[in-house]
């Protein structure tokens, strides 16, 4: 018999799915800085990142459990996310990715966000 064929562990591509979605990385690296964060605060946070998007992200990570966003009804009323045990669980990740991306990836042509 010989050696196995490698194989995409489906849960890890699941995972890489989910963070790698166009600009998700960002909003999660920005509310594990942050904390506990209004939806003005992240925009701001991700300037490139439009209003409609990063709505349309955040109501993703809620619904997949990564985020949970709460109202205070106020007045006035204020809405704010925060990551769920199961999105600040990405730390370590994110931070490693983050150190890979600095060593290998050429910051020059890149805008680096300061969170």
């Amino acid at each position: 018999m010989g050696p196995e064929e490698p194989t995409c562990c489906p849960l890890y591509h699941e995972a890489v799915e989910l963070i790698g979605r166009r600009w998700t990385g960002a909003i999660v690296e920005v509310l594990l800085n942050g904390g506990v964060m209004r939806f003005s605060e992240i925009a701001a946070a991700v300037p490139e990142l439009s209003d409609r998007l990063l709505s349309e992200r955040m109501k993703e990570l809620e619904a997949r459990g990564v985020v949970e966003r709460s109202v205070d009804p106020g007045p006035p009323v204020r809405v704010t996310y925060e990551l769920t045990p199961m999105g600040r669980g990405l730390e370590p990740a994110v931070s490693e990715l983050r150190s890979w991306a600095r060593q290998w990836l050429d910051q020059s042509p890149h805008q680096e966000f300061s969170i």
